[in-house]
């Protein structure tokens, strides 16, 4: 049973050597992977990627990635190519091959295929004398002096460096593409991404009757029936033309419970608070998160640039829109 020392350093050892590779690959990143980049920016089609055992899973991965930024891209596993998923590749298509030795017999199999439909082919491998170094149209030399493992012969170091190239790849071509923060949310509307970068102002505020507010004249017990009413734990104060003049809530009432006040004859803008703080419409919801945090406030007025009440909303709204 080795010792917690010796299990520490040998993890250490893992990762200083992959950080060891990273830093080789980025050293000798040269026209090839410029090239790359080009042929999947003018590519008609999909970009295809494939790879066996490991490398599969790294090809699996660097399809998602692609297609979750901007270029469209799936897995094709070899082995399932040559008994017809072939059919799924187009001469429209790229494909990228990932083989650390670049002699896979399930991929140097397909590539004549490849060849023959006219589809453009990337080679990712370890050896740039290997079969598939030589028959694709483009080499991406993804090679590693040697693996993490202390045998030598896991995948480790290698599909790591894959992995790091395919990323690479991908935000290459994310910037080429000028693929922006709305692009992505509309990549993944499902998740909590998505609904951070998706979701505005607009769709959480509550608006029309059941908006809080009432004019600057009422009295204190007129707004405390608002607020119960429309249970956001505030109202706004607004003039005939529904522009804001002010904001009274919840902590306003329990500042002045010590205070001398009758609440059926006290007029509210003698208490409510001036000049209120107050956000756009067309602001992120994630962006009102940080807002209110910063401000340490439960609720915001929302407002168009003339300073007209057109919303308001608390944390718990946010809260159910999932974006806190």
């Amino acid at each position: 049973m080795p010792t917690p020392e010796k299990t520490l350093e040998l993890a250490r050892q893992v990762l200083s050597i992959e950080a060891d590779a990273i830093r080789a690959l980025s050293a000798r990143l040269d026209h090839h992977f410029v090239h790359a980049v080009e042929l999947c920016l003018a590519c008609g089609g999909r970009i295809i990627v494939s790879g066996m055992g490991k490398s599969g899973h790294i090809a699996g991965k660097i399809a998602s990635t692609l297609a979750s930024t901007g270029t469209p891209s799936f897995f094709v596993h070899p082995g399932e190519a040559s008994h017809g998923d072939l059919g799924m590749i187009t001469p429209q298509d790229v494909v990228i091959a990932l083989s650390n030795s670049g002699e896979s017999p399930e991929l140097v199999a397909i590539v004549p295929l490849i060849k023959r439909l006219g589809a453009k082919l990337i080679a990712m491998t370890g050896n740039p004398l290997s079969t598939m170094a030589r028959e694709a149209d483009l080499h991406l030399d993804a090679s590693v002096t040697q693996e993490a493992c202390p045998l030598g012969l896991a995948p480790t170091a290698s599909t790591t460096v894959a992995l790091a190239l395919g990323d690479a790849l991908a935000v290459a071509l994310l910037d080429a593409r000028g693929f922006g923060r709305d692009d992505f949310a509309r990549s993944h509307p499902g998740g909590a991404l998505g609904r951070r970068l998706l979701v505005h102002v607009r769709d959480v505020m509550h608006q029309g009757d059941a908006l809080p507010r009432v004019r600057e004249d009422a009295s204190l017990s007129a707004a405390l029936l608002e607020m119960t009413e429309k249970g956001l734990g505030m109202t706004a104060v607004v003039d005939d033309q529904e522009h804001i003049l002010g904001l009274f809530t919840d902590g306003d009432l329990r500042r002045h419970l010590d205070s001398p006040l009758d609440i059926r004859t006290t007029p509210i803008r003698e208490i409510m608070t001036l000049n209120p703080l107050t956000i756009a419409p067309e602001r992120l919801a994630a962006e009102a998160v940080q807002f209110m945090e910063q401000r340490k406030i439960n609720g915001l007025l929302v407002a168009d640039d003339t300073g007209r009440l057109l919303g308001a909303f608390n944390m718990h709204d946010l809260l159910r829109a999932g974006v806190v």
